[in-house]
């Protein structure tokens, strides 16, 4: 009897080089928009021939997906999975609850605007020594915190061929920053949010001296 591995079997010294040369054998015909790195494939697209960015876009997923499908190589829905579960988180009831929800937000922050300054009050329960309670700040913030990640506007792909801009914001306790770009019809457009809460030390700097900390 003859046994065939239907998936990639672990600790085999070739294996990463095998799977890796397999996937680009498969993925040859979409180099142009679709490139891979082992089981990950990022599909890229801007406007051409007389179609927008999400039309063209529209295309080459389908043409990747097909591709793929002949191959028996099927896409994973686990990301998409992470929203939901932020989604639908319960309100924590203990630290080990709140820590488990902001690992989970933590992972998907570069898609949510001032994420360091939404999650202050979370952050503060989890200080050694404080004592657990949810007021309605820590209730506030956990809402924003899943809304701004479930709501969150799509960021775009950045174009190295034009200019990017970034925009600068700091608070009494956080700095955030946006990444931008003007895509083909002159809108501004998000490449990546970053923030974070101030250190003890940069608590005393004035404001207008905070925003440069990102860089």
């Amino acid at each position: 009897m003859l046994w065939e591995w239907l998936v990639m079997p672990q600790g085999l010294k070739n294996a990463p080089a095998t799977f890796n040369r397999a996937v680009a054998h498969v993925m040859r015909q979409h180099r142009a928009y679709a490139s891979h790195y082992f089981d990950d494939v990022f599909v890229h697209s801007r406007a051409e021939d007389g179609m927008s960015a999400i039309e063209s876009h529209n295309r080459h997923l389908d043409a990747v997906l097909q591709t793929m499908g002949d191959a028996q190589l099927y896409v994973n829905l686990e990301n998409p999975e992470k929203v939901k579960a932020v989604k639908e988180s319960p309100v924590p009831r203990h630290v080990k609850d709140l820590r488990q929800f902001l690992g989970l937000a933590n992972y998907l922050h570069k898609y949510s605007k001032n994420y360091a300054e939404q999650t202050k009050p979370l952050s503060e329960l989890l200080k050694k020594d404080t004592e657990w309670t949810w007021p309605k700040e820590q209730e506030d913030a956990f809402t924003s915190v899943k809304q701004s990640i479930v709501e969150t506007p799509v960021l775009a792909l950045p174009d190295a061929n034009n200019p990017f801009s970034v925009v600068c914001d700091a608070s009494n306790f956080a700095i955030g920053s946006a990444l931008m770009q003007k895509d083909d019809n002159g809108v501004d457009r998000v490449i990546s949010y970053q923030s974070r809460l101030l250190k003890a030390a940069e608590l005393n700097y004035p404001v207008h001296d905070r925003s440069y900390f990102q860089f």
